[in-house]
């Protein structure tokens, strides 16, 4: 048994899919074809990680059909504007090694320069038009940058993929999104990012979490697993990063218990409201000197 969510253009997607940030390029390709192996059919990548080619290669290791995996990825800054994006989506699937995308997202609002996320997104929306992607959205948007672009744009995004864990819920996003018909999908969803280096000043695991550990242990599952139900079950879509095999199968394996209404609240209650990850209305110049790399 798996969760799908419809999203706003009724396209079906998986909500729970296998992310590959930070994912060496060596080990990308087997935690794709384990992942499968498992049962995951929606797979996470981006431009930015330079591991598409070994996500594509995973994928026709697993011996699935093309139609079986949902594939996402994401549109790197450097590569914002509208002929520049639908190059983008050129250098993608001929890393993927397919010729269509399930879902095509930004990876990130450019404040200071939004007339280029706009011209980014209205290549999207080229893209859909024409069937080349089954989707599109946007990563890291809070309600403030989703105002902009709908203003300025004809298609709502279908996904807002943003950092959200126990410690940080972000209610206000989760509001709009949901205010829009946006599928809110959490990235790091079990924390992860806790570790992120450079970001965050409480470095607390929220897999070490004695409210987490307590509820796991009434379902005997583990902190992760409690986690990721907990976003199932308010309607949101997760991508878990590992490369263990273990975790891998251990992170699939959440769709036999369900958390009673008490617990879903006492989970909403470790919000925090603090980041742990970069925030997308800080300018960091770094952005604009990574260039993706042709296919």
């Amino acid at each position: 048994m798996t969760i799908d969510l419809t999203l706003n253009n009724g396209v079906v997607m998986p909500a729970l899919g296998l992310g590959v940030f930070q994912s060496p390029p060596e080990e990308t390709s087997a935690a794709v074809e384990t992942a499968l192996a498992v049962g995951y059919r929606h797979i996470d990548t981006a431009a930015a990680y330079l591991n598409e080619r070994e996500v594509g290669e995973g994928i026709r290791r697993s011996g699935l059909d093309r139609s079986d995996v949902f594939i996402e990825t994401k549109v790197w800054v450097t590569d914002y504007g509208r002929d520049e994006t639908l190059h983008a989506f050129e250098k993608a699937t001929g890393k993927l090694g397919v010729d269509r995308l399930d879902l095509l997202i930004l990876h990130q609002p450019v404040p200071s320069r939004f007339e280029t996320t706009i011209a980014a997104y209205q290549a999207l929306e080229t893209l859909l038009a024409d069937g080349r992607v089954r989707a599109i959205g946007v990563s890291n948007f809070t309600p403030a940058h989703l105002d902009r672009l709908l203003a300025e744009t004809e298609i709502v995004p279908a996904v807002n993929q943003v950092e959200l864990h126990p410690y940080f819920s972000q209610p206000d996003v989760r509001r709009a999104d949901e205010q829009h018909g946006i599928v809110t999908q959490a990235w790091s969803p079990i924390g992860g990012i806790t570790f992120y280096p450079g970001w965050g000043e409480k470095r607390r695991s929220v897999m070490d979490d004695p409210e987490l550990a307590a509820i796991g242990a009434d379902h005997d599952k583990s902190p992760a697993q409690v986690m990721l139900r907990w976003h199932l079950q308010e309607g949101r879509s997760a991508i878990p990063k590992s490369t263990n095999p273990e975790r891998i199968a251990q992170n699939f394996d959440v769709f036999d218990f369900e958390l009673s209404d008490d617990e879903l609240a006492r989970i909403d209650a470790l919000d925090t409201g603090e980041r742990s990850g970069p925030d997308p209305d800080v300018l960091r110049e770094e952005l604009f000197q990574r260039v993706i790399p042709e296919a």
